[in-house]
Protein backbone atom coordinates (compact mmCIF):
# COMPACT_ATOMS: atom_id res chain seq x y z
CA UNK A 1 0.00 0.00 0.00
CA UNK A 2 2.94 2.47 0.79
CA UNK A 3 4.18 2.00 -2.87
CA UNK A 4 0.97 3.23 -4.17
CA UNK A 5 0.65 5.87 -1.82
CA UNK A 6 4.16 7.06 -3.07
CA UNK A 7 3.29 6.25 -6.75
CA UNK A 8 0.44 8.13 -7.16
CA UNK A 9 1.71 11.22 -5.25
CA UNK A 10 4.76 11.28 -7.82
CA UNK A 11 2.80 10.80 -10.44
CA UNK A 12 0.42 14.06 -8.94
CA UNK A 13 3.87 16.06 -8.22
CA UNK A 14 4.80 15.25 -11.87
CA UNK A 15 1.45 17.26 -13.84
CA UNK A 16 1.81 19.84 -11.45
CA UNK A 17 -1.04 19.16 -8.81
CA UNK A 18 -1.08 19.89 -4.89
CA UNK A 19 -2.87 17.12 -2.36
CA UNK A 20 -4.56 18.64 0.29
CA UNK A 21 -5.69 17.14 3.30
CA UNK A 22 -7.94 17.30 6.69
CA UNK A 23 -6.11 17.60 10.07
CA UNK A 24 -8.00 14.60 11.55
CA UNK A 25 -10.23 12.74 9.04
CA UNK A 26 -13.24 10.76 10.96
CA UNK A 27 -13.91 7.13 10.91
CA UNK A 28 -17.07 7.88 8.93
CA UNK A 29 -18.39 10.49 6.53
CA UNK A 30 -20.03 10.89 3.29
CA UNK A 31 -17.61 12.27 1.12
CA UNK A 32 -18.84 15.06 -1.18
CA UNK A 33 -17.03 15.23 -4.73
CA UNK A 34 -17.44 18.88 -5.91
CA UNK A 35 -17.26 19.88 -8.70
CA UNK A 36 -17.40 17.26 -10.94
CA UNK A 37 -17.57 18.60 -14.67
CA UNK A 38 -14.90 15.77 -16.30
CA UNK A 39 -14.48 12.56 -17.01
CA UNK A 40 -10.66 13.35 -15.87
CA UNK A 41 -12.05 13.68 -12.70
CA UNK A 42 -12.70 10.31 -11.87
CA UNK A 43 -8.93 9.54 -12.31
CA UNK A 44 -7.29 12.33 -10.36
CA UNK A 45 -9.72 11.09 -7.60
CA UNK A 46 -8.49 7.35 -8.12
CA UNK A 47 -4.79 9.28 -7.41
CA UNK A 48 -6.02 11.38 -4.56
CA UNK A 49 -7.37 8.69 -2.52
CA UNK A 50 -4.34 6.61 -2.72
CA UNK A 51 -2.34 9.39 -2.80
CA UNK A 52 -3.40 10.62 0.67
CA UNK A 53 -4.01 7.31 1.27
CA UNK A 54 -7.74 7.54 2.31
CA UNK A 55 -10.03 4.06 1.89
CA UNK A 56 -13.23 5.82 0.55
CA UNK A 57 -15.61 3.60 -1.48
CA UNK A 58 -17.71 5.79 -3.92
CA UNK A 59 -21.11 6.18 -5.63
CA UNK A 60 -21.78 5.48 -9.33
CA UNK A 61 -24.29 5.02 -11.82
CA UNK A 62 -25.20 1.12 -12.24
CA UNK A 63 -24.43 1.12 -15.87
CA UNK A 64 -20.73 1.97 -15.54
CA UNK A 65 -20.00 -1.38 -14.17
CA UNK A 66 -20.80 -3.82 -17.27
CA UNK A 67 -18.08 -6.14 -17.81
CA UNK A 68 -15.11 -6.11 -18.77
CA UNK A 69 -14.94 -3.31 -16.30
CA UNK A 70 -17.32 -4.40 -13.31
CA UNK A 71 -15.14 -5.86 -11.41
CA UNK A 72 -11.84 -3.38 -11.90
CA UNK A 73 -14.44 -0.42 -10.45
CA UNK A 74 -15.59 -2.59 -7.41
CA UNK A 75 -12.09 -3.28 -6.36
CA UNK A 76 -11.16 0.08 -6.85
CA UNK A 77 -14.55 0.71 -4.55
CA UNK A 78 -16.98 1.47 -6.78
CA UNK A 79 -20.45 0.49 -6.07
CA UNK A 80 -23.23 0.85 -8.09
CA UNK A 81 -26.85 2.84 -7.93
CA UNK A 82 -29.80 2.60 -10.56
CA UNK A 83 -30.60 6.11 -10.77
CA UNK A 84 -33.74 4.64 -12.53
CA UNK A 85 -35.95 4.03 -9.82
CA UNK A 86 -36.22 4.18 -6.09
CA UNK A 87 -34.37 1.71 -4.40
CA UNK A 88 -33.62 2.06 -0.88
CA UNK A 89 -30.14 3.22 -1.16
CA UNK A 90 -29.80 6.00 1.30
CA UNK A 91 -31.45 3.53 4.13
CA UNK A 92 -28.72 0.70 2.55
CA UNK A 93 -25.89 3.51 3.28
CA UNK A 94 -27.23 4.03 6.56
CA UNK A 95 -26.92 0.09 7.66
CA UNK A 96 -23.49 0.05 6.01
CA UNK A 97 -22.68 2.95 8.61
CA UNK A 98 -24.17 1.81 11.71
CA UNK A 99 -22.33 -1.92 11.08
CA UNK A 100 -18.72 -0.45 10.23
CA UNK A 101 -16.65 0.79 12.76
CA UNK A 102 -15.24 2.70 9.76
CA UNK A 103 -17.16 3.97 6.34
CA UNK A 104 -16.20 6.53 3.99
CA UNK A 105 -18.86 6.90 0.94
CA UNK A 106 -17.40 9.36 -1.77
CA UNK A 107 -20.61 11.01 -3.76
CA UNK A 108 -20.88 13.63 -6.99
CA UNK A 109 -23.68 15.19 -5.23
CA UNK A 110 -24.54 17.04 -8.93
CA UNK A 111 -24.89 12.93 -10.14
CA UNK A 112 -23.95 14.22 -13.45
CA UNK A 113 -20.90 16.46 -14.87
CA UNK A 114 -23.58 18.50 -16.79
CA UNK A 115 -24.92 21.67 -14.86
CA UNK A 116 -27.90 20.78 -13.08
CA UNK A 117 -30.60 23.35 -10.97
CA UNK A 118 -28.49 21.79 -7.79
CA UNK A 119 -27.56 19.29 -5.83
CA UNK A 120 -29.35 15.74 -5.49
CA UNK A 121 -29.78 15.83 -1.72
CA UNK A 122 -29.04 11.98 -0.81
CA UNK A 123 -25.81 12.59 0.59
CA UNK A 124 -27.56 15.52 3.33
CA UNK A 125 -30.29 12.49 4.32
CA UNK A 126 -27.54 9.92 4.85
CA UNK A 127 -25.02 12.18 6.74
CA UNK A 128 -28.25 13.09 8.43
CA UNK A 129 -29.92 9.91 9.20
CA UNK A 130 -26.32 8.19 9.54
CA UNK A 131 -25.06 10.77 12.16
CA UNK A 132 -21.63 11.19 10.26
CA UNK A 133 -20.23 14.47 9.54
CA UNK A 134 -19.72 15.67 5.62
CA UNK A 135 -16.08 15.74 4.27
CA UNK A 136 -15.71 18.24 1.18
CA UNK A 137 -13.56 16.72 -1.63
CA UNK A 138 -12.31 18.69 -4.70
CA UNK A 139 -10.28 18.96 -7.90
CA UNK A 140 -9.24 22.04 -8.73
CA UNK A 141 -8.20 22.78 -11.92
CA UNK A 142 -7.98 26.25 -11.24
CA UNK A 143 -5.37 25.50 -8.78
CA UNK A 144 -4.11 22.52 -9.28
CA UNK A 145 -5.55 21.15 -6.01
CA UNK A 146 -7.04 17.97 -4.74
CA UNK A 147 -8.34 16.04 -2.25
CA UNK A 148 -9.93 16.91 1.15
CA UNK A 149 -10.75 20.33 2.09
CA UNK A 150 -12.93 20.56 5.10
CA UNK A 151 -14.97 18.53 7.93
CA UNK A 152 -18.78 19.86 8.08
CA UNK A 153 -21.05 18.66 10.80
CA UNK A 154 -24.46 18.84 10.23
CA UNK A 155 -26.81 21.32 11.96
CA UNK A 156 -30.32 20.31 11.03
CA UNK A 157 -30.56 23.51 9.25
CA UNK A 158 -30.59 22.40 4.90
CA UNK A 159 -29.83 26.06 4.20
CA UNK A 160 -27.62 27.20 7.03
CA UNK A 161 -25.35 23.71 6.85
CA UNK A 162 -25.57 24.55 2.44
CA UNK A 163 -24.10 28.11 2.84
CA UNK A 164 -21.22 26.83 5.31
CA UNK A 165 -20.83 24.26 2.30
CA UNK A 166 -20.83 27.19 -0.32
CA UNK A 167 -18.16 29.33 1.54
CA UNK A 168 -15.67 25.79 1.74
CA UNK A 169 -16.01 25.61 -2.13
CA UNK A 170 -15.69 29.12 -3.13
CA UNK A 171 -13.63 30.01 -6.23
CA UNK A 172 -13.04 26.30 -6.47
CA UNK A 173 -13.54 25.47 -10.14
CA UNK A 174 -13.54 22.54 -12.06
CA UNK A 175 -12.05 21.66 -15.66
CA UNK A 176 -15.17 22.65 -17.02
CA UNK A 177 -16.08 25.09 -14.43
CA UNK A 178 -19.08 25.90 -16.50
CA UNK A 179 -21.17 23.37 -15.79
CA UNK A 180 -20.75 23.22 -11.70
CA UNK A 181 -23.92 23.19 -10.53
CA UNK A 182 -25.06 25.77 -8.07
CA UNK A 183 -24.60 24.98 -4.46
CA UNK A 184 -28.14 24.55 -3.14
CA UNK A 185 -30.72 21.52 -2.75
CA UNK A 186 -33.17 20.31 -5.40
Amino acid sequence: MKLLQVLSRMILRLFGWTLLDVAQRPAKSVVIAYPHTSNWDFPLMLLAVAGLPFQAQWVAKDTMFRWPFAGFLRLLGGVAVNRRERTGFVDLIVREFDARNEFHLMIATEGTRSRQEGWKSGFYRMAAAANVPLLLSVVDYSRRELGLLAIIHLSGDETADMARIAEVYAGRKGHRHENASPIRLI
